[in-house]
């Protein structure tokens, strides 16, 4: 009996290739589980709407967040189950360190729109439904819109005529908006 036990957790055992398939596919059911479960706890408050503050906005995009958190986690447990990744991951650390540097520099614009997106949800300046005045390119400077959504990068409006206006949400937190009454015609 024991030595039967042994040879299922040799199957187990990460150094091998079967060993680390099957955490590699046991992780990813794991996260794909985690990750429905937090999909359906997010329309579970959608549905019931407990809080005033827990508009729809806020937890679309923590979910996002959460979910992306969870997969990170995942695969850095994966790397750290695994000897031979491990063994990999810390003799390219070197490699990596410069190359986070460099993605740093590239993605500031990216990295500081993810940062506003979490400050216009947190501090809640407009919610979904709300009718915005912002300054935009085109020839009046300003377009007046409907909130529709805000990403982890971009606040999308849609005007009265259909069109839609796309602005990273580095640009949203920076400018003046104008908060305008909703009329009869707007869609929520």
């Amino acid at each position: 009996m024991l030595a039967t036990i042994e040879r299922y957790l040799e199957l187990l055992n990460p150094a091998h290739l079967l060993g680390a398939t099957i955490i590699g596919v046991a992780l990813v059911v794991t996260g794909l589980t985690l990750s429905w479960m937090v999909r359906g706890a997010l329309r579970e408050l959608l549905l019931h709407k407990h809080s005033e503050r827990a508009d729809e906005i806020t937890l679309s995009f923590l979910s996002r967040l959460l979910i992306l958190a969870l997969w990170l986690v995942l695969a850095t447990l994966y790397a750290h189950l695994v000897p031979a990744l491990h063994r990999l991951s810390t003799a390219l650390l070197a490699g990596v360190s410069l190359m986070s540097v460099i993605i740093g520099f590239a993605a500031q614009t990216t990295l500081g729109n993810l940062i506003s997106g979490v400050s216009l949800v947190l501090y809640k300046p407009f919610r979904r439904g709300d009718r915005l005045q912002v300054a935009a390119p085109t020839t009046d400077q300003f377009e007046t819109g409907v909130v529709q959504d805000i990403s982890l990068g971009f606040t999308m409006l849609k005007t009265d005529d259909g069109r839609e206006i796309v602005i990273a949400n580095g640009s949203m937190a920076q400018q003046t908006m104008i908060r305008l009454p909703n009329h009869a015609g707007a869609d929520a």
